[in-house]
């Protein structure tokens, strides 16, 4: 399988903890570096569109999209989760391939750590693992 990886750079601490968890749980799983595509874009925000270039411009089994939204004074919070929530749900259903959320939305970047690592695991590697339960699902209503 080849799996591509959308990392968002904001809060980085946590999302390079994410996208080294999920990168760490394909090897385990037998991907080969060769086959982890790893894009990073600026924001959370951003995610959408680089992972929607991965369906239009590479061969993947999947995309994993990882970034961390920690909730501040703002609203600014909701729209970037709403924003990005949805694109991800659009891409899954536009393209033949699954788009798996990895966004951490927190309302502190202490609950975004222990997701990244911490007490609460590493999402990446729930995500990793759900983007191949998913490409092995599609694989096997294909035949």
């Amino acid at each position: 399988m080849r799996f591509g990886i959308v990392v968002a750079d904001w809060n980085q601490e946590i999302t390079h903890s994410l996208l080294k968890g999920a990168a760490d749980t394909l090897r385990r799983h037998g991907v080969d570096d060769n086959d982890i595509v790893v894009r990073h874009v600026p924001g959370t925000f951003e995610i959408t569109l680089a992972a929607q270039w991965f369906a239009e411009y590479d061969d993947l089994d999947g995309v994993i999209c990882l970034g961390c939204v920690i909730q501040g004074e703002t609203p600014h919070f909701t729209y970037i989760c709403q924003g990005v929530t949805q694109g991800i749900t659009q891409l899954n259903l536009d393209y033949n391939i699954p788009f798996i959320f990895g966004v951490l939305t927190t309302l502190t970047r202490q609950q975004a750590l222990e997701r990244a690592g911490g007490k609460h695991g590493n999402k990446g590697d729930e995500a990793a693992v759900t983007a191949i339960r998913m490409a092995a699902l599609q694989r096997q209503m294909e035949k």
